[in-house]
């Protein structure tokens, strides 16, 4: 097990910590010191459980979606975070009424923060994992441990995490460091008015008759101020399936794809987000709104083309063994498809496996495996009759200094004199892609290794694990690589392009999903 240590909640750069669940905003009112070793007590629990958001597939078709999360958070006893500014998007007022029953009208509505000394100080302890470059490659470890019998959690305080228990066994491969602390206080929302400030008691309802306006959009609501995971707030809309599509597929794909395209985008979108509803549990709703999940934004911007699609595909999903399907999608892939363990720390999965993605002639031309650079660069070269390759990103080159990748290993590195040598594949997919990338210091150093989705998450300046890479002399390595984004799944170039060529929805999802089944669950009508 790694070093065994307590940690304050400063650390991330929003100040969060390593994450703290806690019901009504709840934070530190005290410091947390280093210690070589956990103290011999009864278990504390890892965390308080907030409400639990409803089960999107169970008869109820609302998706509570985070339209912004960590709202309070950097109040201290002297200094509130920045105000939350409710506007109304007409003349009517909002509706704001909190738990307790207190009910609040005006167009608009302001709410500062403040700290609140609990009556009873709260002890929490954990064992963490992490960080995780996404939530596929935290969820497989968490299912790990559940297969042990162990309750793990996914949270996502600043990057993505595992909680259990403290006492816990590890698991082989995986890190741990163990937090403890003593909450003393609870971050609580304020309104202003005339007559002075009032706390209020979360969860905090606020309607909109007329809609909410928020970040230049208009959003129709209902909303909720709720506590989240970290001692700080978040506003959620409660938003149904069809108008969170409406509010998702533009942002995706784009309003103006051919038809078929567009309504591949739909069913996936959908099935995303009935897969993914548990994504922030910890958290007490299902969605966030930004790369995080699926972009979401004002669904009024939804043109004609993207309602049609919408209604054209009610309630339809992509399943596998009766259950939706991680319908995982991206920009570009290159020309290849990826499997989605070369994207993520995750199981195989048959709908989701490395082919090349292109006619018969590009087909004919290379050939899986792709797992030497000498045959990725000769696909790399070409793109005759690969599907998609009218994507500004389908083919691509970089060039990354060794001041640059340091800072982008500045937490990984062994000691902050690392500065990067030599850089090279360790291991390739099938398809091509970098599985793990090796980065080299001085000879006395260790180097830091990189591995699948945390390749990208470190070296941001790549569009996409596909490439080649050499040195051009003095510090200077170029990057040749093809696609935008993880590569498996969809490929929305291609799915446009596909659309263009006469191919109809249910082919395009055949033919980056094979072996799915394109229909309504029966079990998930009533929510759909």
């Amino acid at each position: 097990m790694a070093k065994v240590f307590q940690k304050s909640l400063s650390r991330s750069k929003q100040g969060l910590s390593g994450a703290l669940f806690l019901l009504g905003g709840l934070t530190l009112g005290c410091e947390a010191n280093e210690v070589t070793a956990p103290p011999t007590f009864v278990a504390l629990p890892t965390h308080q459980v907030v409400q639990v958001a409803p089960a999107p597939i169970s008869g109820r078709s609302l998706l509570w979606v985070a339209l912004q999360p960590f709202l309070g958070q950097g109040t201290t006893s002297t200094h509130s975070a920045p105000s939350l500014r409710l506007v109304s998007a007409g003349s009517e007022s909002l509706v704001l009424r909190d738990a307790r029953g207190e009910v609040h009208q005006a167009p608009v509505i302001t709410l500062t923060w403040r700290l609140v000394p609990l009556e009873t100080p709260l002890q929490l302890a954990r064992q963490v994992a992490g960080p995780f470059a996404s939530f596929e490659s935290a969820e497989q470890v968490a299912s790990r441990w559940r297969q042990q019998g162990v309750d793990a959690a996914v949270a996502h305080p600043n990057d993505w995490e595992v909680w259990v228990a403290q006492g816990v066994r590890p698991l082989q491969g995986v890190d741990l460091r163990f937090w403890q602390d003593t909450v003393t206080s609870a971050l609580q929302p304020v309104i202003e008015e005339a007559s002075g400030g009032r706390t209020l008691v979360g969860p905090v309802q606020i309607d909109a008759p007329q809609g909410l306006s928020w970040k230049g959009g208009v959003y129709l609501g209902p909303f909720q101020l709720q506590a989240n995971a970290y001692g700080s707030w978040t506003l959620v809309e409660q938003v149904p399936l069809q108008r969170y599509l409406e509010g998702v597929v533009p942002h995706e794909i784009g309003a103006g794809a051919p038809p078929a395209a567009l309504a591949a985008q739909t069913v996936l979108a959908r099935t995303w987000a009935l897969a993914n509803s548990h994504r922030f549990a910890i958290d007490g709703y299902h969605l966030c709104s930004d790369t995080q999940c699926q972009v979401y934004s004002d669904p009024r911007q939804a043109s004609v083309g993207v309602r049609q699609a919408i209604a054209n595909t009610a309630g339809k999903v992509l399943s596998w063994k009766q259950q939706p399907i991680n319908a995982v999608y991206h920009a570009s892939n290159g020309g290849v498809m990826a499997a989605g363990s070369e994207a993520w720390a995750m199981q195989p999965v048959p709908y989701l496996r490395a082919e090349l993605d292109g006619s018969a002639v590009w087909a004919d031309r290379f050939s899986l495996p792709l797992n030497k650079s000498s045959a990725l660069s000769l696909l790399l070269d070409d793109d005759d009759g690969a599907y998609g390759k009218s994507h500004p990103r389908f083919r691509w080159t970089r060039e990354l200094t060794a001041v640059q990748l340091q800072q982008a290993l500045s937490s990984l590195a062994p000691s902050r004199s690392f500065l990067p040598k030599q850089l090279t594949v360790l291991k390739r997919g099938s398809s091509g892609r970098v599985l793990a990338l090796e980065i080299r210091g001085e000879d006395n150093q260790a180097p830091v290794v990189l591995r699948l989705d945390g390749i990208r998450r470190r070296l941001r300046q790549l569009p996409s694990t596909l490439f080649v890479v050499h040195s051009v002399g003095g510090g200077v390595w170029k990057f040749s690589g093809g696609g935008f984004g993880h590569g498996a799944g969809l490929s929305q170039a291609g799915a446009v392009d596909l659309a263009r060529r006469g191919w109809t929805t249910e082919q395009i999802l055949s033919h980056y999903y094979p072996g799915t089944t394109y229909a309504p669950l029966p079990e998930l009508k009533k929510a759909l």
